[in-house]
């Protein structure tokens, strides 16, 4: 089971808290969330003193994360699900519209999602349903040309599946079962192929090596412009 904890360094005059994941990899990986927590996912013998040593290497850059989830108006505090409040998809700002009706529906164009509804207390679930049943369109219309790209190397996955999580984009499972988080919904277009080409890659190069990057940087040269959008601008 993996075992997760806290810690902090002090760099110049800022603390670092960062959270820590122990698992079964080869690799210490730091990200940022857009509410500005750091989480660094680590190998299960990394020491303390590696994984401090990582952080502060990296400062700089977990810093200007902070910073700039900031200065981009990252929301903090919990969605009011409200009229004029804005909300993405597909990478572009939507403000949503809520309108007393008869109907539980929801549509959107221009720059706006509108959301009709008996009761405005079911705002919240309505969109999120709607983002649900776009990412099962969306997620499959964009991994079905990744999937042909990849018969090259004969393999595909025995599914691919939708699923919530808190720390994953996504994952592929030893046996080729791949899961999409839906809020990759709310991406641009390349950002969401970035994920599906990078689970496709776990299902020739199990492990984040130097093979794994050189397929990854193969079929995707510019993965790491798109990997670095959706870290900055996810909500």
């Amino acid at each position: 089971m993996d075992k997760i904890t806290r810690d902090n360094i002090l760099y110049g005059a800022s603390v670092i808290e960062y959270e820590i994941e122990y698992a079964q990899r080869k690799t210490l990986n730091i990200s940022v969330n857009p509410d500005g927590t750091v989480y660094l996912k680590a190998p299960a013998d990394a020491t303390l003193q590696q994984i401090r040593q990582m952080i502060h290497k990296r400062a700089n850059w977990i810093l200007r994360q902070k910073r700039f989830f900031e200065s981009f108006g990252v929301p903090t505090t919990e969605r009011q699900y409200v009229s004029g409040e804005s909300h993405l998809y597909l990478g572009r700002q939507y403000m949503l519209r809520v309108k007393k009706s008869d109907v539980n529906e929801v549509h959107y164009q221009n720059n706006i999602i509108e959301i009709e509804c008996r009761h405005k207390k079911d705002v919240g679930s309505l969109l999120q349903t709607w983002y649900r049943r776009r990412a099962d369109i969306k997620f499959m219309e964009y991994a079905k040309p990744i999937i042909k790209q990849f018969s090259a190397y004969g393999v595909k996955p025995k599914s691919i599946s939708i699923k919530t999580m808190n720390k994953r984009w996504g994952y592929c499972t030893a046996d080729g079962h791949i899961t999409l988080n839906p809020r990759l919904i709310c991406a641009p277009r390349c950002c969401i192929e970035y994920v599906i080409t990078h689970e496709m890659c776990h299902l020739i190069c199990r492990n984040h090596n130097k093979d794994f990057y050189a397929l990854l940087s193969k079929e995707m040269p510019h993965w790491e412009k798109w990997k670095n959008k959706l870290e900055r601008i996810m909500m």
